[in-house]
């Protein structure tokens, strides 16, 4: 399979809805240990009407999102260890939201698998926009 070939398979595992994905391309992937994406804040986002009316943001903890749903594409894509079911973020631990991003933005996302143990997957996410860090953040997913 080549390069291409995986990073669409890897990207077609994520199980969010369109309105409800924030990962548009996946970049790179090494399966299995670290990934890199993007999603472009198009501004037609129903989020953000309220987001703030006139003055239009995406939310950091959409922006965590983002990162939870690459770390899934990352932990699921690893080669030796069968995907997880329900895999689900369940802790977010040492966020730091830095930046706004605004409509006609690109988030640029990195995850980094940093441990497994049993059913839980631990990784450090990073979203830059431009070459702004916005959003630092560590995040666990857990399978059935």
């Amino acid at each position: 399979m080549s390069t291409e070939e995986t990073r669409q398979t890897a990207l077609s595992r994520l199980p969010h809805g369109p309105e409800f994905r924030f990962v548009d391309r996946l970049l790179d992937l090494v399966p299995g240990k670290s990934g890199i994406a993007e999603y472009r804040v198009r501004g037609d986002e129903p989020f953000l009407r309220g987001h703030f009316p006139g003055e239009p943001m995406m939310p950091g903890v959409l922006m965590i999102e983002a990162a939870a749903q690459l770390a899934g594409i990352v932990a699921q894509s690893d080669p030796d260890i069968p995907p997880l079911t329900g895999l689900k973020l369940t802790a977010v631990r040492n966020a730091k939201i830095t930046g706004t991003v605004r409509p006609g933005e690109t988030l640029h996302i990195k995850a980094r698998v940093e441990g497994r143990m049993g059913k839980l997957v631990q990784v450090n996410a990073l979203v830059m926009a431009g070459d702004d860090t916005v959003v630092k953040a560590d995040v666990t997913l857990s399978g059935e």
